[in-house]
């Protein structure tokens, strides 16, 4: 994190205190030295405990977001489920009507005489044993005609008891999915007020800490003897903020910012992609061509771009203020994609990016690898 870098580029720099020429250095005070030097360790602690918690803050909104889209995924499957078993279940109803009025017509025939081959009827009715004979085959034919019928009813009717059961369970498996997501929508937007609170009260802190941070390390650099120490502490902050931040050394870019959160659990849950901080409106650029899935709306990030490579791998950029890419478009490495935004569960400006395997959320891993396989640095992430 930028504090703890500061305080090794710092050190750095007062371990090279012996190249510095005699004349930029006075004799040092040993005790003066040992007090600023509490100093700086006692107000990095405390600005590595304000940058921490603005991580917390945007993981837990960001988790929370993506608790919610699992559940606003199970919710759209058990829709589609329901909607398939209400199909099914008005195609039984209607075969069982259809077979229902079959076995009405065969009634009907049968007492209207159509039917009515008796034994006396054939017995009076035949002109040779030969067509006794013939009138009992056909008798029988259609007594087996009459049943296979009367089981088709039967048949029929039990597919759409089993039709009505799975409507009824698809119906209540709804029910409870819509639940799920309505909690976890109403719990997502309750994190997002609080991480925003949070963030906003500690953000403001730390501008503060940031100051008394590099009056601290002046205040150390005077005590060590350095000259212009004010420039070298300042120097120091700019070299800690370079280390934390994106650059490329591939033909392809990302944003220029500075990493605040890596992938991995955190705080009790995982965060599955990298944050990049950047004012709002800094350009994101494809770090490999590849072909645009989707850009739009997102749930949890507000707005997302979403690139396959040609290796298969999805790149994820969230809470994007805008996209220049449409679904389809074939973009190259280094094209603007989408700018910086704090859209969705967001507590601050800032890029959120994953690597997906296998398809969208299908296997989701550390984004640092395929970056830096593709001359991406990642800063204290790497």
């Amino acid at each position: 994190m930028r504090p703890r870098l500061a305080v090794l580029a710092l050190g750095a720099l007062l371990a090279l205190g012996t190249a510095v020429p005699p004349a930029a250095a006075a004799p040092a005070d040993t005790a003066a030295v040992a007090a600023a030097q509490a100093e700086v360790d006692r107000v990095a602690a405390l600005v590595a405990a304000a940058e921490d918690e603005l991580a917390r803050s945007t993981v837990l909104a960001e988790a929370a977001a993506d608790a919610d889209r699992v559940a606003q995924e199970e919710l759209a499957a058990a829709r589609q489920a329901q909607a398939a078993t209400a199909a099914a279940l008005a195609q039984a109803q209607a075969a069982t009507e259809v077979a229902e009025e079959d076995v009405a017509t065969l009634g009907r025939e049968a007492f209207m005489g159509q039917q009515s081959f008796g034994t006396a009827q054939v017995l009076l009715d035949a002109e040779s044993p030969q067509d006794v004979l013939q009138r009992a085959a056909t008798m029988e034919q259609l007594g087996l005609d009459r049943t296979s019928r009367l089981d088709a009813v039967e048949a029929q009717r039990d597919q759409e008891q089993a039709a009505d059961a799975a409507a009824t369970e698809a119906v209540g498996r709804l029910d409870v999915a819509a639940q799920a997501a309505a909690e976890s929508d109403a719990a997502a937007q309750a994190q997002l007020v609080a991480a925003q609170q949070s963030f906003d009260a500690v953000n403001a802190q730390k501008a503060d800490l940031d100051a008394q941070l590099l009056a601290a390390q002046t205040a150390l650099l005077e005590a060590q003897g350095i000259e212009d120490a004010a420039a070298a502490a300042a120097a120091a902050a700019e070299a800690s903020v370079a280390a934390a931040s994106v650059s490329s050394t591939g033909d392809g870019s990302l944003v220029s910012g500075r990493v605040t959160s890596c992938y991995g659990s955190r705080w009790g849950t995982t965060h599955y992609g990298i944050d990049i901080a950047a004012p709002i409106g800094t350009p994101i650029y494809a770090p490999e061509g590849g072909v645009v899935l989707d850009a739009g709306s997102a749930s949890g990030f507000g707005q997302a771009v979403y690139l396959q490579h040609p290796d298969g791998v999805v790149t994820l950029y969230g809470h994007v203020e805008s996209f220049t890419v449409r679904p389809g478009q074939v973009v190259s490495a280094g094209q603007q994609i989408a700018t910086v935004g704090n859209r969705g569960q967001s507590t601050g400006p800032h890029v959120h990016v994953e690597t997906h395997y296998g398809g969208l959320y299908a296997d989701r891993r550390n984004p640092v690898p395929w970056l830096t396989s593709h001359g991406i640095s990642v800063g204290s992430c790497g």
